[in-house]
């Protein structure tokens, strides 16, 4: 019986939210709506190079983001010969796979690419809870039914996608100048894909 009850604290704390575990203090804001304003412009084409770890498999080349209209943004990324390893649209809630090369080419991965640049271009979200975490404010958004955690400090810094009240996906950006995010990296916590994208001098 003492066993029975250790495991259940045991497993009460480890499905403990998230916000707990990272000791976020909740606070209320004016703010409903965060905002990523990182691939907003229509004007810009946003040109990185990009390293992309997948598994055993290691891809380098350029990683293009452009705007064409409200909510609709198009994904190449490329070989720096001009090559496409993959080309994605967005529109809206839909989701359109151009082209991708046969060794990118399984449901499992486009779909968690799909939702990771999803996160990447979603220019703003209704906030659902507002926190504090020593000089930053942290908004709690849901997106693709995944509860996101926006940190701000001036600028966007970071998102955090959980699940069960653990991160899974951490999207840093640093060497921010305006609108700009110079450094952008997409790091997963339970499978082997790393992004990382440096912008194109």
């Amino acid at each position: 019986m003492r066993y029975l009850i250790s495991s259940f604290c045991l497993l009460f704390i480890a499905c403990g939210s998230y916000p707990k575990k990272q000791n976020l203090q909740i606070q209320t804001t004016s703010n409903n709506m965060v905002q990523n304003p990182y691939f907003s412009d229509e004007i810009k084409d946003y040109v990185y190079k990009a390293n992309i770890e997948v598994y055993d498999n290691n891809f380098s080349g350029i990683f293009i983001v452009k705007k064409l209209g409200d909510n609709h943004h198009r994904i190449v990324f490329t070989t720096e010969m001009g090559n496409k390893i993959f080309d994605f649209s967005f529109s809206k809630d839909a989701f359109k796979v151009n082209f991708i090369v046969e060794a990118m080419d399984k449901a499992i991965l486009i779909n968690i690419l799909k939702k990771d640049f999803k996160t990447l271009i979603q220019e703003k979200l209704p906030v659902v809870k507002s926190y504090t975490l020593q000089d930053a404010l942290v908004y709690e958004t849901v997106l693709n039914n995944k509860k996101h955690f926006y940190y701000k400090t001036q600028q966007l810094n970071k998102i955090v996608r959980t699940k069960h009240g653990k991160k899974k996906v951490a999207f840093i950006f640093s060497e921010i100048n305006d609108t700009i995010a110079n450094q952008i990296k997409i790091e997963h916590s339970n499978i082997k894909l790393n992004i990382n994208l440096k912008i194109f001098d």
